[in-house]
């Protein structure tokens, strides 16, 4: 699978978190629980060893923001949540944000859980791209130029409409668990992560005395598949129904993803090369989008999913979707026009090389004669995105006081090897299952999706295709498409157009102002 950016995770109310003996000879004269003890980085039920114990004690600062018009003051509060197992003991020190605005009645102002995605990635995406009340601005003549970009204020932070919460996963950002071998077996996957997420967010509503706010997920990137999983365990395991979700460039089913021997799948990704050329040659609309998407599902679809076709037919065909997405002919045919955008040669063009996580954006090639495909750089997460980790490490450090000697694990890919998609059932684990149950049994729930119609990792096209197969609740489920990719929030312009509609969003889910 590949890795699904930002945009995060955990289990049941039991965590279960095993501490196992350290490796003695038979003859060891020490008791089962005297190794044990001996082996354990918790001493007295305090965290004495391991990155964990690295993490500092929790820091509130006091801020002011201009947004939305207004001058608003607001209070950070960056820290550290402790996860224990079912017998107590410390199982993972969980990093989260929360700005809460000044002098609003908690009884009715709402609260948004922030996870990015991967699996493995930190928030510090949603927190500086999206809605935190700092941004990470790109050079308007090269947003992919990260070594100059600037953290500024964010004119289009959420916090207007909503107190927020960032909550970096297990193994991810600053969250470390305190048994690191061990660590995968009780965090790595869907459901466990989940369970951890939907206990974090309890404790921090229980700590905070939130229990009448209204609640909301956010999620980016496979923090979909989170937010759907986070929602459900929330409900289930700790009694709280949430209002809304809002997925930003999600993964929902992750078998959309791979158009490998996939028709459906490559079905669903067209609509994005061809929405990329579309904004190449100035002709980009919403009608233009829909004839896409029409005709991905239609002829094209039906043509790839039969045998291949073979002479005159399948030279028109082939013409017919380089007209369509500006790839060479060549390039299509050879693919069988099922296009792999992770393919070296479906991304590399005159010397320029398209970005899997927004086609629009380029860099020159390194290997324009080709190269093999899982060698071919992405700009994106190894390129400039990887300045959200420096300028997060800051911000933190310096503007909210929580300095630590950890690094910020933006990006892990120790996490992103060893996740679990399936526990049990199928592989992978299914979402719309778990959307259609709660879209049912919750008459209130919204859905709030944002897609970039540029992102070839999470195309738009399979976010429309799952609202399209919902039998209840579609008519709460708004999608909604803007200029970029992946990470649309990146483009100032399109940043500002989602602070917009999320705005709109919240009040209209509350049937009242938010603020």
């Amino acid at each position: 699978m590949r890795l699904a950016l930002p945009a995060l995770l955990l289990a049941s109310v039991s965590l279960t978190f095993p501490v196992f003996a350290a490796d003695k000879s038979p003859s060891d004269a020490k008791t089962p629980d005297a190794r044990t003890a001996e082996a354990s980085p918790v001493k007295d039920g305090v965290i004495k060893e391991g990155p964990a114990s690295l993490l500092p004690a929790d820091s509130v600062t006091h801020h002011r923001l201009t947004a939305d018009g207004r001058e608003i003051a607001y209070t950070a509060h960056a820290g550290t949540l402790l996860l224990r197992d079912d017998q107590g003991k410390p199982g993972a020190k969980v990093f989260y944000i929360a700005y809460t605005m000044d002098g609003a009645k908690p009884g009715t102002r709402p609260v948004s859980f922030f996870f990015n995605g991967g699996p493995g990635a930190g928030s510090a995406y949603l927190n500086l791209g999206a809605a935190g009340p700092k941004t990470l601005r790109f050079p308007a003549d090269d947003p992919t130029d990260g070594a100059n970009a600037k953290l500024v204020d964010n004119p289009d932070s959420w916090l207007p409409a909503t107190d927020m919460v960032f909550i970096d996963a297990v193994g991810t950002g600053y969250s470390r668990p305190v048994d690191e071998e061990n660590a995968a077996k009780a965090y790595y996957s869907v459901k466990k992560d989940a369970a951890a997420f939907a206990k974090v967010i309890q404790m921090w509503i229980g700590a905070n005395g939130r229990e009448a706010s209204p609640h909301y997920l956010v999620g980016e990137s496979y923090g979909g598949i989170r937010s759907i999983q986070v929602a459900d365990a929330l409900q289930e395991q700790q009694n709280l129904i949430v209002n809304g979700i809002v997925m930003i460039s999600p993964a929902i089913e992750m078998g959309f993803l791979d158009s490998t021997d996939n028709p459906l799948g490559a079905a669903l990704t067209l609509p994005s090369f061809i929405a990329a050329h579309l904004d190449e040659t100035h002709q980009l609309t919403p009608a233009a989008i829909d004839a896409a998407y029409s005709y991905a599902l239609g002829p094209y679809l039906t043509t790839i999913a039969n045998a291949r076709p073979q002479g005159d037919a399948a030279k028109r065909f082939y013409a017919e979707v380089a007209e369509k997405t500006g790839i060479p002919e060549n390039v299509v045919a050879k693919e069988g026009a099922m296009l792999d955008p992770m393919a070296h040669d479906v991304r590399s063009r005159d010397g320029r090389l398209h970005g899997l996580y927004d086609f629009t954006q380029t860099i020159a090639d390194p290997y324009p004669d080709g190269i093999d495909n899982s060698n071919s750089p992405e700009m994106t997460l190894s390129g400039f995105g990887r300045a959200y980790g420096n300028a997060f490490t800051g911000y933190v450090g310096n503007d909210l006081g929580f300095r630590t000697a950890l690094t910020y694990d933006l990006l892990s890919m120790k996490v992103n090897g060893a996740w679990k998609y399936a526990d049990e059932g199928p592989f992978p684990t299914r979402q719309i299952p778990v959307l259609r149950k709660l879209l049912a049994l919750d008459p209130a729930l919204h859905v709030f999706v944002a897609n970039g119609y540029f992102d070839m990792a999470c195309p738009f096209g399979t976010t429309r295709w799952t609202r399209d197969h919902i039998p209840v609740g579609a008519d709460r489920i708004g999608i909604h498409l803007y200029p970029g990719g992946h990470m649309l929030y990146a483009r100032p312009a399109s940043r500002a157009a989602l602070w917009h509609d999320v705005q709109g969003f919240y009040a209209a889910a509350r049937g009242t102002e938010t603020h």
